[in-house]
């Protein structure tokens, strides 16, 4: 399993909006040459997290913006903006498991519990860390390559 590229896009754009948002009207080609992705995949991503109420986006030339406080934006909520989870489901079930095998016909009782199990220990994870924090390492790199 590995979660797309979306996601750490997201968090990319998001940084590039906070550390750049004096300095620059932020577009999707500003974020784009700063990602180094097609201004498309950007513009995607832009439609996914303001459809989740995470940025405002002005048409044309308007630039981006952060539309919470940092420390109310989480992993979590940037994780379900842009990854498409079918149901609120991580994991996808195969459809036909064989109900004549007795595996096939137990493997949901079996798998099911665990598999939910892990996913809400991934989303309590992505919960604990904010835009905030990234922000805060990102100031304290780019600081570091500044001495």
């Amino acid at each position: 399993m590995q979660i797309s590229s979306r996601f750490t896009i997201a968090v990319h754009i998001f940084a590039c909006i906070d550390i750049f948002k004096d300095e620059s009207k932020i577009t999707s080609d500003f974020l784009a040459s700063s990602v180094n992705v097609n201004p498309v995949i950007i513009r995607k991503i832009l439609s996914q997290l303001k459809t989740a109420g995470l940025v405002d986006v002005q048409r044309g030339s308007g630039g981006t913006s952060i539309t919470k406080p940092l420390e109310e934006i989480s992993f979590r909520d940037i994780y379900f903006a842009v990854e498409c989870i079918d149901n609120g489901e991580l994991f996808h079930f195969h459809e036909n498991p064989n109900h004549k095998c007795p595996v096939g016909r137990n493997i949901h009782n079996v798998l099911d519990n665990k598999l939910a199990q892990v996913q809400k220990a991934l989303e309590d994870e992505l919960q604990k860390i904010t835009l905030a924090d990234v922000i805060k390492d990102t100031q304290y790199y780019i600081g570091k390559e500044n001495e």
